[in-house]
């Protein structure tokens, strides 16, 4: 049987998520901070916002966390965002003398915020639906979103990167359920809007890493299982063992 969807708290997470989008990007609002910090943050809030408060008003338990399924948050914060940090600024450093870890940081940080909508939210909420539905309808709203309605080649390319985005964010995002993971990976798309020889090596690092990583760790997980799977087999049957003892002989018990 299929979850219920929540139609009404996807309508208002959204209608949170655009308001906020149009207000810090379409508008003159932030035009009086001096900080590139949060001028870079604010302007994926609305995803964030939209999503944490249509949980408090649909009383909506979030799946995704920072930490995700995880043992600790260390693994997730060092491999998903250490080493981008650590690529990207090194690189930066070698070749132009600057270490841009604010600019890296905020990425990042702009990332998350959108992932706690898209992947946090939106994306769990939807699971009712067949999968490619889901993925279709989390595309569209989140092209929609960026409030970029001109229809041109490069805007139907960004589309079809955000349906392939949609498809391999969302298997992570069932895989780990951590937004770090998420957010990292959403996050390469705005590292690398522009492509040079530095960058598709980084990229090409980043992505060998994180795959290898995830392989390995769902097949650590499936051994994990199958273990716990055969000690509870095991203790049924030295449960079933015990009564059937217990019929014949009662006197020894």
């Amino acid at each position: 049987m299929r979850p219920r969807i929540n139609y009404l708290a996807i309508v208002t997470f959204y209608v949170i998520a655009i308001a906020l989008r149009y207000l810090t990007n379409k508008t003159q609002l932030l035009d009086g901070l001096t900080n590139d910090f949060l001028r870079i943050v604010l302007r994926a809030a609305g995803p964030a916002a939209g999503a944490l408060l249509a949980c408090v008003l649909f009383k909506i338990k979030p799946v995704l966390s920072l930490k995700g399924n995880y043992k600790n948050i260390a693994l997730p914060i060092l491999l998903y965002w250490g080493l981008p940090i650590a690529l990207i600024t090194g690189a930066e450093f070698f070749t132009k003398g600057t270490i841009p870890v604010v600019t890296v940081f905020a990425i990042l940080v702009y990332g998350l915020l959108e992932e706690i909508g898209w992947r946090g939210f939106l994306q769990q909420e939807l699971k009712g639906l067949p999968p490619f539905l889901t993925v279709l309808i989390v595309a569209t709203l989140w092209f929609v979103w960026h409030l970029n309605f001109k229809i041109t080649g490069s805007n139907l390319l960004f589309f079809g990167i955000l349906i392939l985005g949609s498809w391999g964010i969302g298997k992570v995002a069932d895989s780990t359920h951590s937004l770090l993971a998420v957010a990292a990976l959403h996050s390469l798309n705005n590292f690398f809007a522009q492509l040079d020889t530095m960058k598709i090596t980084i990229l090409v690092v980043c992505l060998f890493t994180w795959v290898i990583s995830l392989v390995v760790r769902k097949g650590t997980l499936r051994k994990q299982q199958l273990a716990f799977v055969q000690r509870q087999d095991g203790l049924e049957k030295r449960g079933c063992l015990t009564k059937r003892i217990q019929q014949v002989s009662p006197v020894l018990f």
